[in-house]
């Protein structure tokens, strides 16, 4: 009750753009070639095959998570919408080789601020592919979710996804 009354105003917009949160070809989610994604049994999203190892953040929020073998970063955002960057296909054999990490759990984060920086090349030679998923994990939470067809995306620039949340 006292939760209704006190946080009338400071309630997070339930309407949320992600962007792309690194710079290159845009990949159709179902032509992710690993069936995990494609699939979307981890979520809704799509794809980016990287011209540019930096990985910005596609929302504002906080990181949730960063895995331990930095291939993969997950953020929250104020209205609950949660979203995996996933660099790379079969990255996490990696083992954090070619990767460089900027943020950490906790750190709470603006569209474009920079989390990773990645090897493009030492990911093409000793992973299964770059192509990097940006997944909405929690889709079963969302109202309306709105997928822009894009060709080129910038990273911190070019606006994929519109997303309402219940």
């Amino acid at each position: 009750m006292f939760k209704k009354l006190f946080s009338k105003g400071n309630e997070a917009s339930k309407n949320i753009e992600v962007f792309s949160p690194i710079t290159g070809e845009y990949v159709e989610i179902e032509n992710i070639p690993d069936p995990v994604f494609a699939q979307k049994m981890m979520g809704e999203g799509f794809g980016v095959k990287p011209t540019e190892g930096v990985v910005v953040s596609p929302i504002s929020g906080v990181v949730d998570n960063v895995f331990p073998t930095k291939h993969a970063i997950g953020l929250k955002a104020d209205n609950g919408l949660e979203v995996l960057v996933h660099i790379g296909l079969d990255t996490v054999q990696l083992n954090g080789e070619g990767f460089k990490t900027f943020v950490e759990s906790g750190d709470h984060v603006k569209v474009g601020d920079k989390l990773v920086e990645f090897d493009i090349d030492y990911i093409d030679q000793n992973a299964k592919s770059s192509i990097s998923p940006i997944i909405i994990t929690n889709t079963d939470q969302t109202e309306t979710l709105s997928i822009s067809d894009s060709t080129h995306v910038s990273k911190g620039e070019t606006k994929v996804i519109d997303v309402t949340v219940k």
